[in-house]
């Protein structure tokens, strides 16, 4: 049983397609910023409260390139 209303759902669906579509690298956070109507740096921290990376995924590659690069 969802404990939503209607409009809350529909706002709470937006923010997790926009947030995916970030976290797959489909949009810029500044882009999905704007779609949501704030600011990036309120942006990155809500994808915080969804566990989502602002570093995105790297490779195994990308990270041992970053460990010889420390």
């Amino acid at each position: 049983v969802l404990k939503m209303q209607q409009p809350e759902l529909a706002n709470e669906m937006r923010r997790l397609a926009i947030v995916k579509l970030y976290e797959l690298g489909k949009l810029s956070s500044g882009k999905a910023a704007q779609l949501l109507g704030i600011s990036r740096v309120a942006f990155l921290e809500l994808v915080g409260t969804y566990q989502v990376s602002i570093l995105g995924n790297p490779g195994r590659d990308q990270l041992e390139q970053d460990l010889l690069n420390a």
